[in-house]
């Protein structure tokens, strides 16, 4: 098993899904970990389970520190808050997920109509909780990290190369956060600061188990847990060679078959492939 017990982590979005994963698996090579999102006890978004708090006690029974922060990241003040307190606990922040999607917000059956078609606010959210919450935090965590001459950041994204994600607003959206990785990725390289983007695959998260549920059928085989993206996030957190990847787009299912981890069942689902054409 890694060790990361002297990292200092911030995983952004951690209330549920993916973000959770990744919280747990960070708190079982001892890490301590900052998890962030809106949902906390009494008050959680979308009637979703899932809160900071819960995500923080995850971390802890898995072995490291849990810390949960209410934070809104289409809130300046709540970002600029929360490093403060990071700033204030612990003097360096080691390692950055960047996570926090707020695009499936009020998701409904226009999700991939054509553009003409969608509402405008749709677009507000993917890009507000979306690239720009990533830009936030990313902006705060730099100068921390290039004092203490060290750094990782990890932007959690989605796509298959090429090919168009089915949803123009998502599309691009999330190809904006592809684009943010490597431009930070450019900026940072004199500091020899890493800055990578991460696709998981069809990921089990609670929403997706919700709307497999209300059409009675269980997620296909090909979906993962999202301890498995974690687990990619571990791997490249505790690889002495990561900066060599700084600027790259990789695929969880890649780095499963890179570092050898597995998923929680012990399989290896390989990469996701989207079913349309190169744009």
């Amino acid at each position: 098993m890694p060790t990361l017990t002297d990292t200092v982590a911030l995983v952004t979005g951690a209330s549920r899904g993916v973000g959770r994963g990744i919280a747990r698996e960070l708190g079982a090579t001892g890490a301590t970990v900052y998890v962030t999102g809106r949902s906390v006890a009494g008050d959680v978004t979308e009637d979703l389970p899932g809160t900071v708090t819960e995500t923080a006690t995850l971390v802890d029974e898995a072995g490291g520190t849990g810390i949960a922060v209410r934070c809104d990241h289409a809130v300046d003040a709540d970002v600029e808050a929360l490093f403060e307190q990071i700033e204030r606990d612990h003097g360096r922040l080691d390692l950055l997920v960047n996570n926090v999607w707020g695009g499936y917000e009020e998701y409904d059956d226009t999700f991939d109509d054509p553009f003409w078609e969608q509402p405008l606010d749709r677009w507000d959210r993917m890009f507000d909780v979306g690239a720009r919450a990533h830009f936030t935090a990313s902006r705060l965590a730099a100068p921390m990290m290039r004092e203490q001459g060290h750094g990782l950041i990890v932007g959690i994204s989605w796509g298959d190369g090429e090919k168009f994600r089915g949803s123009t607003p998502y599309d691009v959206a999330k190809t904006a956060v592809d684009r943010l990785g490597k431009a930070m990725a450019h900026e940072l390289r004199d500091d020899e600061i890493s800055s990578l983007i991460l696709y998981p695959g069809f990921t089990r998260t609670e929403r997706v188990e919700q709307a497999f549920d209300e059409m009675g059928e269980d997620p296909p085989e090909e979906t993962h847990s999202p301890e498995y993206v974690g687990r990619a996030v571990v791997a490249l957190a505790t690889d002495s060679d990561v900066f060599e990847k700084t600027g790259g787009i990789f695929a969880v299912g890649d780095l499963a078959r890179e570092y050898g981890f597995t998923d929680t069942d012990g399989r290896q689902p390989p990469r996701f492939e989207i079913d349309t054409d190169p744009l």
